[in-house]
């Protein structure tokens, strides 16, 4: 959850009203619905209209003090977008705050030549902070012995920056993030599904992915 708060979410303090929030908007509305069930919080996901330049929105915004002050205490802050720092995450935890993160701010893709031939996986993630970014490859690189130097600018947005990952190093993103296989409600099905998708299209397994590492070459059926 707080993977996904990084990536979606925001602190509101509103002193008027003696008032502090925490709210989650995405396009996907599984995963409000996700982190609603998971905080057992009964308040309202009010939908954001869509327009011609974004797609329809889903909002939860809870007021909670407690939660604020403690969301503050792990790193997170307001209008946070491009001064994010990776928070201290326990070793135990960095897997699913990473596939929060993915889940919000992430994407993975199967490229195809013109053919419709399978070429290569890739996932990538987005973040207005280069440092947040930097931080998370090089927990990567630790935890899962991705090689790709992966950080780069965004290529239509400006101000945004990647880490982008060819199918090597997205396997092993994979079976960082998915392996053993999570909760459903600490993972956005959409997303999981792709990564399972090619290794189906590859005739992979997960006990399989090992032996693909470290062959050399092109990754092949």
């Amino acid at each position: 959850m707080l993977g996904l708060l990084y990536a979606d979410g925001n602190l509101i303090d509103s002193p008027s009203i003696r008032a502090k929030y925490f709210s989650l908007t995405s396009t996907d509305v599984e995963l409000v619905n996700n982190m609603r069930a998971l905080l057992d919080s009964r308040h309202t996901i009010y939908v954001r209209s869509a327009n011609q330049n974004r797609k329809e929105a889903y909002l939860l915004r809870i007021g909670n003090a407690v939660m604020y002050s403690r969301l503050i205490e792990l790193g997170l802050s307001p209008a946070k977008s491009l001064t994010a720092k990776f928070p201290e995450v326990p070793q135990a935890c960095l897997a699913a705050f990473v596939r929060g993160y993915f889940d919000g701010d992430g994407c993975a893709f199967i490229e195809r030549n013109r053919r419709g031939q399978v070429r290569r996986l890739l996932a990538i993630f987005t973040s207005g902070s280069p440092e947040f970014l930097r931080a998370l490859h090089a927990h990567l690189v630790a935890e899962t012995g991705i090689k790709g130097a992966g950080f780069q600018k965004h290529g239509s947005t400006k101000g945004a920056y990647q880490l982008r990952y060819s199918t090597r190093d997205s396997l092993r993103l994979y079976l960082f993030m998915y392996n053993p296989e999570p909760d459903s409600r600490l993972c956005l099905r959409r997303k999981y599904d792709i990564f399972k998708q090619y290794l189906e299209l590859r005739g992979l397994d997960v006990y399989s992915i090992p032996s693909v590492l470290d062959a050399q070459g092109p990754v092949v059926k």
